[in-house]
């Protein structure tokens, strides 16, 4: 076909609908299927190496106890002590379980948006080419909301291996041992503690995510229309029978660096808003497996924030924003394009 293949997520549809007049509808669905799975993972996995030491700080930050005085005096000081004490090594260790938390997380939600805006074209929008703005932020938020059931259990260990033991004397847990200590104590439903903050995190975050990516790459699409009309204009006003400047369609590739600019506006739209829930989630993740008492009640979601917020106010619940807004502009800036990338090339 000779059609470019678009470049955005919010263009998906518009590359599925020229694909399925190629292909039967079942296999186009199971093809489509398996790129957002394999070029989702891919994606992701590259972003989690590159953002991981900085995800280490942040969860130390957030799980330091309520009282003072606090073991970080913020994320520089939190750095320094974790690879004083482990080196590169300590600021990686418990990368294993993001690992495949990340191939999962953005495979899924990259699956997750393009058939919900599949249901959504072929029902409330059948009409119109393209899905406006507010569409597209259900179908981040959609996406979100389905991925956080499979990245609790997963964020759980991470939490849990990424926060230092208590003394210096004791051997940090292995995943298999956590895995194992967190069902004999807890149970199935022991994995999904703190299921409540990373649904609010990632229901309202994905919805940020994609509908930041979407307007960013929708503005440099108008700018660079906007230069090439300009350019005609001149064009005209030089020359009686000038060359014709044709305008960029709505499938044209855009500039991988306003690609990497509209990743990296996803990214800090993602942690920056929900933040504070993540915050309660790593605080209810990093308590120590078996602490509570058994006929006695852990706090709730709800319970630890109220906490978190009479303790340390609204910089408790923000603390290591910065370094997370930071990590995460050259981390999603990075799985947008690869992920783009793959499904443009291959």
């Amino acid at each position: 076909m000779d059609a470019v293949k678009p470049q955005i997520p919010g263009a998906i549809e518009t590359e599925m609908a020229v694909e399925l007049a190629d292909f039967p509808s079942t296999t186009s669905h199971g093809v489509e299927a398996l790129k957002d799975v394999v070029y989702g993972s891919t994606a992701g996995i590259a972003g989690k190496f590159i953002e991981y030491p900085f995800d280490t700080v942040k969860v130390r930050l957030q799980s330091q106890p309520d009282g003072l005085p606090l073991r970080y005096k913020g994320p520089i000081d939190c750095f320094r002590q974790s690879f004083q004490a482990g080196g590169i090594n300590g600021l990686y260790r418990g990368i294993s379980a993001p690992l495949v938390g990340a191939a999962l997380e953005t495979s899924s939600l990259f699956f997750s948006y393009r058939v919900t805006q599949e249901l959504l074209r072929s029902t409330l929008y059948a009409s119109v080419t393209e899905l406006p703005q507010s569409a597209l932020l259900v179908c981040g938020a959609t996406a979100g909301a389905f991925t956080s059931l499979l990245l609790t259990p997963v964020e759980l260990i991470k939490c849990k291996m990424q926060v230092p033991p208590g003394s210096i004397h004791h051997k940090s847990p292995g995943p298999l041992s956590l895995i194992t200590a967190v069902f004999r104590h807890d149970g199935l439903p022991g994995f999904w503690r703190g299921q409540m903050g990373t649904l609010i995190r990632e229901t309202g975050g994905s919805a940020a995510w994609f509908g930041s990516y979407e307007g960013v790459l929708a503005f440099f699409k108008q700018y660079n229309a906007s230069k090439v009309a300009t350019a005609t204009t001149a064009a005209d006003l030089s020359s009686a029978t000038p060359d014709p400047i044709v305008s960029p369609s709505a499938s044209e590739p855009l500039a991988v660096h306003q690609r990497l600019l509209a990743g990296a506006a996803a990214g800090i739209s993602y942690n920056f808003i929900f933040y504070p829930a993540d915050t309660i989630k790593s605080r209810m993740q990093t308590e120590v497996v078996g602490h509570t008492a058994v006929n006695s009640r852990r706090p709730t979601f709800w319970a630890v924030g109220k906490a978190v917020w009479k303790q340390q106010g609204l910089a408790g619940l923000y603390r290591g924003c910065g370094i997370t807004c930071a990590r995460s502009a050259p981390s999603s800036a990075f799985i947008f394009t690869i992920y783009e990338a793959l499904r443009h090339y291959l």
